[in-house]
């Protein structure tokens, strides 16, 4: 049976799930047992399952990860809070040469079931450090599992898998997605890593999106409709591995392809699919691939200067009528935002 809950409650829900699953499953982290609860993802673990399970950390990111690997070896599922991803870049050494490397380099005699939780997103003037969105980084690293949810259910889903996954897994959560709202299975509901969904259908382009900019992609494809042009939007939901069999078979059908990246445009997860979908497909496309991201430089703290940074739904409308030869309507997509422009819509309530 599913319920309605928050991103924030999903993901809290899942922790719980994986906790009662398994008494080898632990939680800790910046913030975890703090009152807020890390936006509220936490609520409630530390008194269910008490403190040697839950607990808090001191500032040191390298450390903690550092702990994380050594319990993992000793048959311990840590999952590790660092709040935000910009927080977590002084463990980078701990993730790359010790997480990610360890199975491989003993041959296959352990391996390290971490699940690392990063806060991703922006808005309100979080500037160049702590609004970054590093997934393309993080996996271009051999060993690592890279997993984006954009709907609760996902977030919950794919926690879980991530949880009692063997291998070390980076799970990036959305800011503006925390208080999204969803139908969520109740009970120890797992969503497979490494297998894209199917958020809309549609015959004229397949527009690969992740995180909030399948939010984005969505209202879109919605708008587009309207218009007569049907857009297929793949939510990527794990970065790596990334569903390579969905993507293709999509541009495949609709001849034209589309990215929208939270990330930067260079060397991003963009080019990556734009580059594979080039390769592979290059004989059936009826137009060149387009990608939509962030401009290559860090983000602005101003108002007036993240204006124009963040690509929206608009953005993506307008790409795909350039790609047809089609009005878009963007123009009347983009005036029906109401708001501050660092708010992501009506439905957004916080977290700060």
């Amino acid at each position: 049976m599913s319920r309605v809950r928050t991103y924030a409650q999903a993901v809290n829900e899942g922790l719980h799930q994986a906790m009662e699953t398994d008494q080898d499953v632990i939680c800790y982290g910046l913030g975890t047992p703090d009152p807020k609860g890390v936006f509220g993802t936490t609520l409630g673990l530390q008194e269910r399952f008490g403190v040697q399970r839950v607990f808090d950390m001191p500032c040191s990111e390298n450390g903690m990860t550092g702990v994380a690997i050594g319990a993992a070896l000793n048959g311990i599922r840590p999952v590790v809070t660092h709040q935000r991803v910009d927080f977590f870049l002084l463990a980078m050494d701990q993730l790359v040469n010790n997480a990610a490397k360890w199975h491989y380099m003993f041959g296959g005699q352990g391996s390290v079931p971490i699940t690392i939780r990063l806060i991703i997103g922006r808005g309100w003037g979080q500037g160049p450090t702590h609004s970054q969105h590093l997934q393309a980084w993080f996996a271009h690293i051999p060993g690592l599992k890279v997993v984006m949810p954009t709907t609760p259910a996902d977030a919950k889903g794919l926690l879980i898998s991530s949880i009692f996954d063997d291998n070390p897994v980076v799970f990036l959560e959305h800011r503006w997605l925390h208080n999204a709202q969803g139908d969520v299975p109740e009970g120890d509901h797992r969503v497979p890593l490494g297998e894209a969904a199917t958020a809309r259908t549609g015959d004229d382009v397949s527009i690969v999106a992740m995180s909030h900019m399948t939010v984005e992609a969505i209202r879109a494809s919605d708008h587009l409709k309207a218009q007569g042009i049907g857009c297929e939007v793949i939510d990527l939901r794990t970065i790596s591995p990334l569903d390579w069999a969905t993507v293709l078979a999509s541009v495949r059908r609709t001849g034209r392809l589309l990215v929208a990246d939270t990330g930067s445009r260079s060397g991003g997860v963009g080019g990556e699919v734009v580059a594979r979908v080039a390769e592979e497909l290059g004989d059936v496309m009826k137009c060149r691939p387009r990608r939509i991201a962030l401009p290559d430089c860090p983000t602005p703290t101003s108002s007036a200067l993240t204006l124009g940074f963040y690509p929206r739904a608009a953005e993506i409308a307008q790409a795909v009528g350039s790609m047809l030869g089609l009005p878009s309507g963007a123009d009347a997509l983009e005036a029906q935002r109401s708001g501050p422009h660092d708010v992501p819509g009506e439905w957004f309530r916080g977290p700060f």
